[in-house]
């Protein structure tokens, strides 16, 4: 069996809270802060890995333009960054530390412009989609998994409301797992050919049933939170908590900045945004 590290006294000294909690111990800036300090380097870079959607969004944003400014929760400083693309551009190997192998094929498409007449949205869905991939590869099934939960609960709403507006659901799904294969597959089929696969597919497609777009994010998030409770019961000092503790620092951290008034306006602009990409209906 391997041998995790433990984090008896660090876990320990943490404060509970929970999915009702309405003030934050700490924020999650604060707390990774925290892991800096306390966690294994191989548990360390675990962390890392998993705040690569950052980087994600610095690297697009330094290829439309160098000067761009850039998230700084991500692990890659602007300089590495852009001497990747460099690279790529140059046909040189990357061997920058802390830099996933996705960044290279990606840079590499963006220079090849076959794609660019399609618009911003099919970058980022090619982004989203090379990082859940590599997400779900980590040698670390709790991680694995969560990265997979998310990539699964995203491409099943995309492809409930992609069909409802007779839109092209295929074109929608990111990811190459086996679920995401089948919707794409099965886009006709009543439950896309995976409620055989997901034990929890008919509890989303109810979720997509809330008409309160408020309503229908907290549940989901609430889902999301008592996957990580249900998957760490035989996690006490280990970094499978720490992660999980963090997961749920993330969700806590989103709803405590948001009321129910400006968290209808702030999923509303994000159904406009999307309407501006789809043409969707004005009833979405």
């Amino acid at each position: 069996m391997l041998f995790k590290n433990q984090y008896y006294y660090f876990i320990a000294g943490l404060p509970d809270f929970t999915f009702d909690s309405m003030k934050l111990p700490f924020t999650v800036e604060e707390f990774v802060d925290m892991l800096e300090e306390e966690l294994k380097p191989a548990d360390l870079r675990l962390i890392r890995k998993y705040f690569l959607k950052h980087d994600n969004y610095n690297l697009l944003h330094l290829l439309e333009n160098k000067d761009a400014v850039i998230n700084l929760a991500g692990n890659l400083p602007r300089e590495v960054l852009l001497e990747v693309i460099s690279k790529v551009k140059e046909d040189i190997p990357v061997k920058e530390k802390g830099v996933p192998p996705y960044f290279e094929d990606f840079i590499r498409r963006w220079l090849s412009e076959e794609i660019h007449q399609e618009g911003a949205r099919v970058w980022e869905d090619l982004l989203s989609s090379l990082y859940m991939d590599y997400g779900i590869e980590v040698k670390n099934s709790l991680m694995s998994g969560w990265f997979e939960l998310n990539l699964n609960i995203g491409n099943i709403m995309t492809a409930i409301f992609a069909r409802k507006y007779d839109l092209m659901v295929a074109k929608y799904i990111v990811g190459h797992n086996t679920i995401a294969k089948l919707i794409r597959e099965n886009s006709n089929a009543r439950d896309f050919g995976i409620s055989q696969e997901l034990d929890y597919f008919d509890i989303l497609q109810r979720i997509s049933e809330e008409s309160d777009i408020y309503d229908r994010e907290r549940k989901i998030d609430k889902f999301k939170w008592d996957w990580l409770e249900e998957n760490t019961v035989f996690d006490y000092f280990n970094i499978e908590y720490i992660f999980a503790y963090l997961c749920k620092l993330q969700i806590l951290e989103r709803w405590v900045k948001l009321n129910a008034e400006e968290g209808e306006k702030v999923f509303r602009d994000l159904i406009n945004s999307l309407k501006n990409e789809t043409k969707l209906p004005d009833n979405f």
